[in-house]
């Protein structure tokens, strides 16, 4: 990957339209310039994470109404076939740019290159469909929010005092290109303490669809397999992470043993507050999201944008035109920054008994 950190500015620029513009030549993956942009969204499921209905769909319709263009944003709920056929409907029923969250390459190149194929021009959001033909990538950069997290982690570790502790990963889906991404930025903290002996290598496991009873699951083994003996947990998100912790409610050892995530959902960030999460890693998904739209928007005039960036594509070689966000390690003094900047609200964070915790954390 040839990285880039994307600037605020810099996605201003994309917001006004100061990036490079041209029109699109190329005859194959453009809109018409004649046609009315209407803009088509896949997005992957509402159980892996819940950012992509409560934040995805939210900025991306804001984005969208605030360009004045029409729009479809559907939810393939994890389902291959029915992702299919969401974009089949979606190409038949005029849209001039697809932008997907794939499920895995294979399904996400197919509607892709039927899209190219019909003169749809696309966008890869979030996740990188390996051997696809989308036209840009929209996303954060991956390794630094893995990087991020083995860090975090390391940094909790040292404040419970732990000597050469027992780590366990609970890693993304194994068809989730981003997942590998994220474990590439955690080992490259851990791997070293691990290698060195000042950590010890615990079970290392793919939840399967980032399903967290799943995870919940492949947990409570791992906490069986090591007898016990686990003193930290890399959870690739928040998901995975409060199904970690559930367990460890469970065996009365939660806050005990740190805990990551990634999301900054409101159930990470209450996890945080009460102290059985360690932290999570806040990704700004309404920049995300008007990058894209402005990408989408611009594509669906029948104008390519230029980005600065590109990213390797290892399966097809490509280098991508690409958008990469800067995320940001979250821990108990600073998840007021995630309420500040209107992620989430202090009515859906500050509930109940979190109302103290809330107040503790200086959120007002």
């Amino acid at each position: 990957m040839r990285k880039g950190i994307l600037t605020i500015a810099a996605v201003g620029l994309l917001a006004t339209g100061g990036l490079t513009a041209c029109s699109d030549d190329s005859g194959t993956g453009s809109a018409d310039s004649k046609k009315t942009p209407k803009i088509g969204v896949i997005l992957p499921d509402s159980k892996s994470s819940p950012r992509w209905e409560t934040a995805d769909r939210r900025f991306l319709e804001e984005a969208f109404k605030t360009a004045g263009v029409k729009y479809d944003i559907q939810n393939a709920q994890n389902d291959k076939a029915a992702f299919q056929t969401i974009a089949d409907q979606m190409i038949t029923g005029g849209v001039t740019a697809l932008m997907i969250v794939n499920l895995d390459s294979g399904t996400g190149k197919a509607v892709l290159d039927k899209a190219k194929s019909q003169g749809v021009a696309t966008i890869d959001y979030d996740r990188l469909t390996l051997g696809g033909s989308a036209q840009y990538y929209v996303s954060f950069d991956n390794e630094t929010v893995g990087k991020l997290q083995g860090e975090g982690l390391a940094k909790c570790l040292t404040d419970k005092g732990a000597k050469n502790p027992v780590v366990a990963y609970l890693n993304g889906s194994p068809t989730d290109n981003n997942a590998t991404l994220f474990k590439a930025g955690y080992d490259s903290v851990l791997k070293p303490k691990f290698d060195a002996k000042e950590y010890t290598k615990g079970p290392d496991d793919a939840v399967p669809g980032w399903d967290g009873p799943t995870a919940a699951t492949i947990f409570e083994q791992q906490l069986t397999a090591t007898k016990g003996k686990i003193d930290g947990v890399l959870a690739a998100n928040d998901t995975l992470g409060n199904a970690a912790i559930s367990i460890l409610k469970k065996n009365k050892i939660n806050g005990k043993v740190p805990v990551t995530g990634q999301d900054a959902s409101v159930e990470g960030l209450q996890n945080i507050l009460a102290g059985d999460q360690c932290m999570t890693v806040y990704k700004a998904v309404r920049e995300e999201a008007k990058a894209a739209a402005d990408l989408a928007i611009a594509l669906a005039k029948g104008e390519k944008k230029e980005t600065g960036q590109t990213v390797k594509d290892p399966e097809g070689g490509r280098d991508v035109p690409s958008v990469l966000l800067t995320p940001k390690a979250i821990y108990k003094d600073n998840v007021k920054d995630v309420v500040a900047d209107g992620y989430v609200t202090k009515e859906q964070l500050c509930t109940g008994t979190y109302a103290k915790l809330c107040g503790e954390a200086g959120i007002s």
